[in-house]
């Protein structure tokens, strides 16, 4: 499972930036990216982000 981001639902907080130990998230264009490569599947990035706009797949 990976990280994926509902960009209708980011509001580019970086939160999950903040809080991804594996550096998996970056910014573009002000909505959260996750790295496919990066994710450790941690799920630490869903149950910080304020919008609720992160889910596994």
């Amino acid at each position: 499972m990976v990280a994926v981001v509902d960009k209708e639902k980011c509001t580019g907080c970086e939160t999950c930036v903040d809080v991804c130990p594996s550096a998996a998230i970056t910014m573009q264009d002000g909505i959260a990216v996750v790295d496919p490569e990066l994710c450790v599947d941690c799920e630490t990035c869903v149950e910080e982000c304020p919008s609720e706009a992160i889910h596994m797949e």
